[in-house]
Parts: C-alpha cells; sequence; structure tokens
C-alpha cells in the first residue's frame, strides 16, 4: 500500500519524501526513478553557521550553477532579505543558477509578497507576455501552513501585486497530504447491491432524508469513458475530443466498456488475472499510470457531470423518500 505522498507523485516530480519516493520507484516502477529534489537548507543547517551569509554563500559555491533553495527565517527574516541577499547577489549571479528563497514562519501571503519584491529589488524581473513580472534566475517557495485555502490567497495576492504564478511553488506538507479525507471531494464507499445465498439480488441505497447530498448510488455500477463532442473545452483550456469518465447502471455497458476492474474479491485477485478475465493480466508501472492521469486531466471537461441520465433515473426510482 502506498502513501498519499505516492498519489502526489503522479502529478509531481519534486518530493523529499523518501519513504513515497522509494515505494514509488521500486515496489511500482520497476526501479525506474519517479521523483526528484534540490539542494535545500533547513534551519539547522543555516545555525550550523556563524549567520546567515557565510551559510548561503557556501550553498552558493557548491551549487550556485543550478537550483538550489535556502530557508531565509532562522534568525530575521526581514534582514535576511534586505541585507545579507543583497550581499551574496553578485556571487550568485556570476554562478548562473537559480535560487529559491523559502520563508517559513508568519503570515504566508505577507512573508511571500516581501520575498518577491526582496528578490526583484536584487535581481530585477522581466515582463512575460501576459504582463506579469517573472523574477530572473530566482524564485519563492512556501511551505509553511499551506492547506487549499491559503494557496489560493497566496496566488490571487502574488498575481495582484503584479507577479507571474512562475517565480512561486509550494511545499506539499500536512495541510495537503494529510488534511485530506473522504469529504475533500465527497468520496465514499458504499454498500450498492447484495446477492443472497438464495440468489435473490436487491439493490441498497443509503438516502438520509435529513440530508440529501449523502446519497449512495444503487447497484452494480459501471464507469465508462464516454467521448467528449467536438468543440467542448477541456481542464487543459483550448478544444478537445478527449474522454469523460461516467458512472452508468452495469446493465447499460457491455463489460468490454468498463473501466472498473476487479482487483479485490474475497482477498486480493491475483497479478496474472482472475478466470472471467475481470482484472488486467498485469498490473500499470506508475509510469503508465503517471502518463495516464496527464493524459486524461488535461481531456476533461470542467463542468462535466459525472453520473449518467441512466443511473439518474435509477436512483429516482429506488430512493425511498
Amino acid at each position: 500500500v502506498g502513501t498519499p505522498a505516492d498519489d502526489a507523485l503522479l502529478h509531481f516530480e519534486g518530493s523529499d519524501t523518501m519513504s513515497a519516493a522509494y515505494y514509488a520507484q521500486f515496489h511500482l516502477n520497476g526501479g525506474r526513478p519517479v521523483a526528484s529534489s534540490i539542494p535545500a537548507t533547513e534551519h539547522s543547517v543555516m545555525m550550523s553557521w556563524e549567520n546567515e551569509e557565510r551559510a548561503i554563500r557556501k550553498m552558493i559555491d557548491n551549487y550556485g550553477d543550478g537550483l538550489f533553495a535556502c530557508v531565509m527565517d532562522s534568525y530575521d527574516y526581514a534582514n535576511a532579505l534586505n541585507k545579507v541577499l543583497p550581499a551574496i547577489a553578485q556571487e550568485k549571479i556570476d554562478k548562473g543558477g537559480f535560487m529559491v528563497l523559502r520563508p517559513d514562519s508568519g503570515d504566508p501571503v505577507k512573508t511571500m509578497l516581501e520575498a518577491l519584491r526582496a528578490a526583484e529589488k536584487v535581481f530585477g524581473a522581466t515582463t512575460n507576455t501576459k504582463g506579469y513580472k517573472v523574477l530572473n534566475g530566482c524564485g519563492v517557495i512556501q511551505g509553511d501552513g499551506i492547506d487549499y485555502d491559503s494557496l489560493a490567497k497566496i496566488l490571487n495576492a502574488v498575481m495582484e501585486e503584479g507577479y507571474s504564478a512562475a517565480c512561486v511553488s509550494f511545499g506539499m506538507g500536512g495541510g495537503l497530504l494529510q488534511k485530506v479525507n473522504r469529504d475533500t471531494l465527497s468520496f465514499a464507499t458504499k454498500l450498492s447491491y447484495m446477492r443472497y445465498a438464495n440468489g435473490e439480488e436487491r439493490m441498497v441505497m443509503k438516502s438520509p432524508k435529513e440530508d440529501r447530498t449523502k446519497i449512495s448510488l444503487p447497484g452494480r455500477v459501471a464507469v465508462r469513458m464516454d467521448r467528449v463532442a467536438e468543440g467542448q473545452e477541456g481542464q487543459g483550456g483550448g478544444q478537445t475530443t478527449g474522454v469523460r469518465p461516467r458512472a452508468y447502471p452495469a446493465s447499460a455497458v457491455r463489460p468490454e466498456e468498463n473501466a472498473m476492474r476487479v482487483v479485490y474479491d474475497h482477498g486480493p485477485i491475483d497479478l496474472g488475472g482472475d478466470s472471467d478475465g475481470e482484472c488486467p493480466a498485469i498490473w500499470d508501472n506508475f509510469d503508465t499510470l503517471r502518463e495516464r492521469v496527464q493524459t486524461q486531466w488535461a481531456s476533461l471537461h470542467p463542468k462535466a457531470d459525472a453520473i449518467s441520465k441512466e443511473l439518474v433515473e435509477l436512483i429516482d426510482r429506488i430512493r425511498p423518500h
């Protein structure tokens, strides 16, 4: 079983979570790497030097021709931005690499904007085709206090200040990995179908009278990848003729069209596939999963209804009230 960080690696390549990277690489991808990181200081590294300036100069000396990051709030964040950063600027510029500044305390929006302003003052910025400023050879990463709400607030503030979102990145810590539950995407696993020992079949559907949003789907359900009509806009922008996953009553979908596969039935299904051919002959590796996520996500319509008309009609028939 993987970790939430393994799920994140389907969408991102950067990670410092060794357990997730190891599991994905050696258990899910045949030893092929799936994640990477960059040289980056944390507070104990910065404090092991006499002062922050010497610590940053050492980072520039070792990694200044590539991508590296330095945490900036070990002692005095404002001093680090307004005095230390200008002091090491020319050495960093001469090396030619890309420096990432990391605030790690205080108000996430305020500290992000302070770092962007300081970096622009020291390294300068160019304006992109959309009219936003892009820092020269520098960026800012915010990993403190990040959740879905604060991330949106930071990005809005950054763009209101005139900076491109390309200037910033985010650390995906507890707020995005451990504070995700079944309500985040309104997901829950519920009983939907029963077959008794005497062969009698019964559809089951949860439908609390006090909360109509907590209904579950009745009966045996299949997922079909429907083609998107010409001219509909996908998540990635532009026009698409991709696919859209949609839930149907199983009786409305041919077995070969059903995107769902049985992987557990009174125990894990053998990796070679089961006798009914319901399980794929092999498990897809991590590279294949990542490619599928990227391809299918780009083709999804942003307002697509995941529930088919046929399933809605079944819900209305089965609903107890």
